[in-house]
């Protein structure tokens, strides 16, 4: 995580009594042990694995976790924590490689397997320990390592194995310091949730006081101490996010607050009308609806790199946010609704062991363009904590559970070169089956379900002509958490729906496929 994140999240969390660091060691998964620990109603926040104990101590946590990591503990270069953090008195958790940096930095020895570990384990529990309370006698976990501790100092004794891990988990004899070999935070972990909590409550003596409502309070009173007198820009998109950014900055300043909308010609069938509706005539918010689909389009003519896309429509929506801004009198903040997995996955710290897998418009770069101090309330939040703030704030529920939409719209659906023939298209045929799956009662049941567009023609029949028209794909995943989703197992009778219609109704589409991959190692969207 980005040094940002860390002092954003300790001026949020100083009014928290409990909270739980996780040092980031580039798991593309920290994010999901900070989810874990909050469904058990303790605060957590990431930060970097490089924090000096002095900067844990003005976070005052109950319990720190390390996270796991690609690197391996004994290679040069790799991440290590600070040594002072094993002297001070603050239960210690290690996660796979976190684990292994435990063992490293305490004695032990850690070495490649002959072969790597990835997936179901069965773990038995050797030494009963009040980190393993009610967890079962040999219980399904998930691994995924190439490394193992070959050896574990005197000061440790081990107290769970596996077939193919005999030291899966350790406990120091004299310190509240443990470490798993393997996943707890993962689902594929079927107690994995009984670990943590036992954790938080037996060793680090958690009470599970913090609530999601407190955090609304808590932003309310920042961002009012923050804004003053002066005026925040909000850029609404339609999405959950953004509504929720929205209604949280409406609650706090109320008439200080200005929304703009940039309609680039690559949101959702009815999306512009639907944002009119609901912040200009239900919040009455202060609502600027900018329409640039000409200016969006010229820029993207001929462009086919996905993150070409991203960045040129980037740069666009600045350009266009910045000339409808420039009419707002006394603004002085913009607010944004960058969530953590935009944060983890947009690699944000330059220099940390995080990996970049996508670029995202809304982080980074548009305060200093527009010269705005940047607000960012739901940075440490994700997306079904959103949620559950927008309900929170009394947003409407169709409006609060709506599927996700990326930050670049259509754009990142339609492989390839981008023209307004083949957005109708896409726009059409996500109408259909958004519809589709409403009809069937299934939208509360999916977490994102979309079309794609593909930049690839097929042979059909249709009546007695041959036809040579474009392919396109229906996504749709269940997650809880944006990191990792599965796809989801649609009826074939209402996928059969979807397609009978696209075909007959939606010009220019002769075949219709659905995409079966599961994240990872696929993204959610296409680009």
């Amino acid at each position: 995580m980005t040094v940002a994140v860390e002092n954003a999240s300790a001026t949020q969390a100083r009014t928290t009594s409990e909270r739980i660091l996780v040092l980031d060691f580039g798991s593309q998964y920290a994010q999901l042990i900070a989810r874990r620990v909050r469904e058990q109603n303790v605060y957590c926040e990431i930060v970097r694995h490089d924090i000096t104990p002095a900067q844990i101590a003005n976070h005052n946590p109950s319990g720190i976790i390390l996270s796991g990591g690609p690197a391996s503990v004994y290679e040069d270069g790799a991440p290590k924590c600070d040594p002072g953090l094993f002297e001070i008195d603050i239960p210690i958790l290690g996660i796979c490689y976190g684990m292994q940096l435990v063992c490293d930095s305490l004695g032990g020895k850690v070495d490649s397997t002959r072969t790597r570990e990835y997936g179901r384990a069965f773990c038995e529990v050797s030494t009963p320990d009040p980190l393993f309370n009610d967890f079962p006698g040999n219980a399904q976990v998930w691994m995924s390592h190439g490394d193992q501790v070959q050896q574990v100092s005197d000061d440790f004794v081990g107290i769970a194995r596996t077939d193919t891990c005999p030291v899966a988990a350790i406990k120091h004899k004299h310190r509240p310091v443990y470490g798993l070999q393997f996943h707890p935070e993962v689902t594929h972990t079927t107690h994995g949730a009984i670990l943590l909590k036992n954790f938080l409550y037996e060793v680090c003596g958690c009470e599970g006081t913090w609530k999601l409502s407190d955090f609304a309070d808590e932003a309310i009173d920042r961002i009012r101490k923050q804004v003053g007198d002066n005026r925040v820009i909000c850029g609404l998109s339609g999405g959950v996010d953004s509504s929720v950014v929205a209604a949280l900055l409406f609650k706090a300043i109320g008439p200080q607050l200005s929304c703009i909308l940039v309609d680039n010609g690559l949101l959702r069938k009815g999306e512009t009308q639907i944002v009119v509706d609901q912040f200009a005539n239900h919040f009455k918010t202060d609502l600027h609806v900018v329409k640039a689909t000409d200016q969006f389009l010229s820029v993207l003519a001929g462009v086919t790199d996905p993150q070409e896309k991203r960045t040129k429509i980037g740069h666009t929506f600045i350009d266009c946010f910045k000339a409808e801004a420039e009419h707002i009198e006394n603004a002085k903040f913009l607010a944004q609704g960058t969530l953590y997995p935009d944060v983890i996955e947009s690699g944000a710290a330059p220099d940390g062991p995080a990996a970049t897998i996508k670029l995202h418009h809304n982080v980074g770069g548009l305060p200093d363009q527009l010269g705005f101090e940047l607000i960012e309330p739901l940075r440490d939040l994700f997306k079904d904590e959103v949620r559950r703030l927008g309900i929170e704030l009394g947003l409407p529920e169709e409006l609060v559970w709506r599927h996700p939409f990326p930050g670049p719209g259509l754009a990142v659906r339609c492989l390839g070169e981008i023209t307004e023939e083949k957005l109708v298209v896409l726009r059409e045929a996500d109408a259909i089956v958004i519809d589709e799956i409403n009809q069937a009662g299934l939208y509360r049941e999916t977490s994102q379900l979309f079309a794609v567009l593909l930049p690839v023609q097929s042979v059909g029949v249709m009546g007695d002509a041959r036809t040579y028209e474009n392919a396109l794909v229906i996504r749709c995943v269940n997650t809880d958490d944006f990191m990792t989703a599965d796809w989801s197992r649609l009826p074939y009778e209402v996928l059969a729906k979807m397609s009978t219609r696209i075909i007959n109704e939606v010009a220019g589409v002769n075949r219709v496929c659905y995409d079966i991959s599961s994240k990872p190692p696929a993204t959610i969207e296409w680009e």
